[in-house]
């Protein structure tokens, strides 16, 4: 059994999409779902729009006037270099750390080709690679989880989704070998959440007690960025999961927890009263997103698990000469390298201090909301700021805002100045109507 808040695979049927997916059930006119009647920023499947892509031209035969080619080329990189710093200005919904200071010592590193390709604890006939750095940076995590180096088993994927699998697959395949046979398909129950977002563990016991027959393998969300957890902030009491499964009379050796740290698992240790995420406790494996809270330029995830765990699903791989337990095989190797650096500058003291400040940024920016009257939430141990959704999209396009229904969210980064969080009047974007600046108290709407 599959414990978590993900659509699943039943008996070899994939869920269908519920329909609450699309605000109202409406049905999409030839592929496409109209904001217009939505209310939504809806995807646009299968419309192509010349004017979204940068047309590949084809060098002409000859290949010898390259002059008005390369300054077509050099036109387009300037404006997406322009677009790029007029968007990071305006970037608030998403966790990215766009403090990136690492851009001149590791320019260098653009003449080579990474590729950390099979297990980072075997050597490859690949030399190209950056294993000695992803190593470091596995340390680093391996003790911050408190499991030691001879314990453990790890690797740095290409982003939080493949950890996330990883660590699914990890508990299926441990499964297998207590069965003695190979588990192709698992049934995925989902649990309730509270209207905070963090799970509900009174129906978490309740569909632990239907499914005592079976092994549980559970995601606990350490999150704040599923349905609950990421637009509210939620994070998982790990310790009363833990505890409901003693209570529902799972030993240790029949369930598996993976946590997903995304966000706060890097966040939490350097918080005051945080419950630890340890491997002291009966945890299978963790994973936090490098590009969130560290600022790794490039989508990655680091992926740590039981040494025990891994035998499991490793295999030799002979055109590398290397064992590989990896999900996608071939791996950015640039992405350990941003890593590594970026911890070495700043330390625990270092982290400490930003996670400290973004704590502080986001408790302001709940009680400046809520002074302007705007409805508002902030989970403990988070620092996403949810609130009633602008009605304005333009608005929410403006400063990406990532939405949800009713609500919507700020996640306050370490790159997010104090500038950016202070509330400002906008009424010429949203309607005097709609803004909640005390000034706009009484006034008429057409006023």
């Amino acid at each position: 059994m599959a414990i978590g808040s993900t659509v699943g695979v039943e008996n070899g049927k994939t869920d269908s999409v519920p329909e609450s997916f699309i605000t109202g059930g409406m049905t999409p006119e030839n592929g496409v779902i109209s904001r217009e009647k939505t209310g939504e920023n809806c995807v646009r499947r299968n419309v192509h729009d010349a004017t979204l892509s940068h047309a590949i031209t084809e060098p002409k035969a000859d290949n010898e006037n390259t002059e008005e080619r390369d300054a077509n080329m050099a036109t387009v990189l300037a404006k997406y270099e322009n677009y790029l710093l007029e968007r990071v200005k305006h970037q608030l919904g998403y966790p990215e750390n766009m403090d990136l200071d690492h851009g001149t010592p590791l320019a260098w590193l653009q003449r080579f080709h990474l590729n950390n390709c099979g297990d980072p604890f075997t050597k490859s006939n690949f030399g190209l690679n950056s294993q000695q750095f992803e190593l470091g940076v596995l340390d680093w995590f391996a003790q911050l989880w408190e499991i030691g180096n001879h314990e453990y088993w790890g690797y740095i994927t290409n982003g939080g989704t493949e950890s996330n699998h990883h660590g699914i697959l990890m508990g299926r395949e441990i499964y297998s070998v207590f069965k003695a046979a190979r588990m192709y398909r698992m049934e995925c129950v989902k649990v309730d959440t509270l209207t905070n977002g963090v799970i509900d563990c009174a129906d978490f016991k309740a569909k632990l007690l239907l499914n005592k027959d079976k092994p549980a393998i559970i995601n606990v969300n350490i999150a704040t960025f599923f349905k609950g957890t990421t637009v509210k902030g939620a994070v998982d009491d790990l310790d009363l999961v833990i505890a409901t499964l003693k209570e529902a009379t799972f030993s240790e050796d029949r369930f598996y927890i993976h946590c997903d740290g995304v966000l706060s698992g890097i966040m939490m240790p350097f918080m005051e009263h945080a419950p630890k995420i340890s491997f002291k406790k009966p945890i299978g494996s963790v994973s936090i997103s490098g590009h969130k809270f560290i600022g790794c330029p490039t989508p990655s995830s680091v992926q740590i698990t039981r040494l025990d765990h891994i035998h499991a699903m490793s295999r030799y791989v002979e055109c590398i000469a290397s064992r590989d337990a990896t999900i996608s095989g071939s791996r950015n190797g640039h992405a350990p390298v941003f890593l590594w650096y970026t911890l070495n500058s700043k330390g625990y003291g270092g982290l400490q201090k930003e996670v400290q400040t973004c704590v502080r940024k986001a408790q302001y920016l709940k009680n400046r909301l809520r002074s302007e009257g705007i409805s508002v939430m902030l989970n403990e141990l988070s620092t996403t700021v949810v609130f009633e959704r602008p009605k304005d999209e333009e608005f929410v396009r403006h400063w990406q805002l990532a939405c949800q229904g009713n609500i919507a969210h700020v996640v306050v980064m370490p790159s997010l100045q104090d500038g950016k969080v202070q509330p400002t009047c906008i009424a010429v974007d949203i309607g005097k109507e709609n803004c909640a600046r005390l000034q706009h108290k009484g006034s008429s709407a057409t006023t």
